[in-house]
């Protein structure tokens, strides 16, 4: 099953939510590869792997994003 967020929702989500890479550049109005290259250079928090998924932490984004 696959779960999307919607961007809108992002500001409801509990700060132990994940999100995707794709939410992650919405929200940076970026593209994937730039979300990929901020957080390996330390811009952004580096993501949890999930099985076979990658998922950035709600709450350590909020905190970059606020920075």
């Amino acid at each position: 099953m696959k779960t999307e967020i919607k961007l809108s929702q992002f500001d409801t989500l509990p700060d132990a939510a994940l999100v995707n890479v794709r939410t992650v550049a919405a929200l940076c109005d970026c593209n994937v590869a730039t979300v990929w290259y901020r957080s390996n250079s330390g811009v952004l928090p580096k993501p949890r792997k999930l099985g076979g998924s990658t998922r950035w932490n709600v709450g350590e984004l909020r905190k970059s994003l606020l920075a």
